[in-house]
């Protein structure tokens, strides 16, 4: 027989041995990996951060100048609009190409409806919203009762949604005039109003308010956990009780409602409905996403990130050609950036438990 003396002897040796375990030294660069595991907003802040300074000390004043700091925001409005949709659709572990098609099929709706057809712009823009949902839902529908994958599956609705933006517009465009004329109000997200020398368009004010909305949905409901359990584990997710399909299906009639949204920002941006406007639209949403450090492999990231990335994006451009860089060397650059940016989050994904 073991002794009670024994016992206490094990006892005291497994003692020892789990708490040298619990005590085991984490370096820097494992406290580091672990911060932005927990706070990957971190990194395209930091990102931010780092290329304002570069593009200061390379353009001096000029480029922190108010007009150019606005003219950045203007030009990243739209993207960071279907950067948003985008992001709703990779947090569950999925992929939308089609937000630029939808965004501008829905802005031919609004602007055939209220221009050609006399309709009324506010019932234009409704029936562009509600289209929009519409597209997002037949891409939740094909994803989650067919079992289609998403790459997949959007890519096919994007020539889908290309081919009828097409057949409705006629290939032709809208132009500005006929709007002014005709339908003034779609141009309203493209009116501005300056301070201290920014001229800030409603359009930048309206994808801050989209990303502020998402992000309230993603972090403050029980929707939003259900988002994030989904992007990390759908079958676990299910297990627990969370209804899978129906939220994969709201969230991708969100991303469609959102997409219509930014096809009337668009028009206020454009000045004009061009059916093959922002045909690079679906890339560029990816990109500020991955940037943004939200992960290609769901469940993880914050939305707000993707705006980060779109401003870096949109810094990027901006700086480089202030420095006098060609165009194909600022593509060249941003190619860099998500290859980086997939790296990170690859090494993230990796922190010890």
């Amino acid at each position: 027989m073991t002794s009670k003396a024994g016992y206490e002897q094990v006892l005291d040796g497994s003692d020892t041995r789990i708490a040298q375990f619990e005590s085991r030294h984490h370096s820097l660069l494992d406290r580091i990996q672990h911060s932005l595991h927990n706070n990957p907003t971190f990194v395209p802040v930091i990102v931010l951060m780092l290329s304002l300074a570069a593009f200061w000390m390379i353009a001096g004043g000029r480029f922190f100048s108010a007009f150019n700091l606005s003219l950045i925001l203007q030009q990243v409005s739209i993207i960071g609009m279907l950067a948003a949709a985008q992001s709703l659709i990779i947090i569950t572990a999925g992929i939308d190409l089609s937000v630029a098609a939808i965004m501008i099929l829905m802005s031919v709706i609004m602007g055939n409806l209220a221009v050609n057809f006399g309709v009324p712009p506010a019932l234009a823009i409704l029936i562009g919203c509600v289209g929009g949902a519409l597209a997002g839902a037949m891409n939740g529908l094909l994803i989650t009762k067919v079992k289609l994958p998403p790459f997949i599956t959007t890519l096919g609705t994007w020539s889908i949604f290309f081919a009828l933006n097409l057949w409705l517009s006629g290939a032709q465009s809208i132009r500005s005039q006929d709007i002014d004329e005709a339908a003034p109000f779609l141009k309203f997200f493209g009116n501005a109003f300056t301070i201290g020398g920014a001229r800030i368009t409603f359009g930048v004010i309206l994808m801050v308010v989209i990303f502020a909305v998402l992000w309230y949905m993603l972090n403050k409901t029980a929707w939003g956990r259900h988002v994030y359990a989904i992007g990390d584990d759908a079958e676990a997710a299910e297990l627990s009780g969370i209804r899978t399909d129906r939220t994969l299906i709201s969230v991708y009639m969100l991303a469609g409602l959102v997409c219509a949204i930014a096809g009337w920002a668009a028009i206020g941006r454009v000045g004009s409905i061009s059916p093959q406007s922002f045909y690079e639209g679906n890339l560029q949403s990816i990109t500020a996403v991955v940037i943004g450090g939200i992960s290609l492999f769901g469940g993880r990231g914050s939305i707000m990130g993707a705006l980060f990335g779109a401003l870096i994006v949109g810094v990027f451009q901006s700086g480089l050609r202030m420095a006098g860089v060609d165009v194909l060397w600022q593509v060249f650059a941003i190619g860099w950036l998500i290859i980086i940016a997939v790296a990170i989050d690859q090494w993230i994904r990796r922190v010890s438990a």
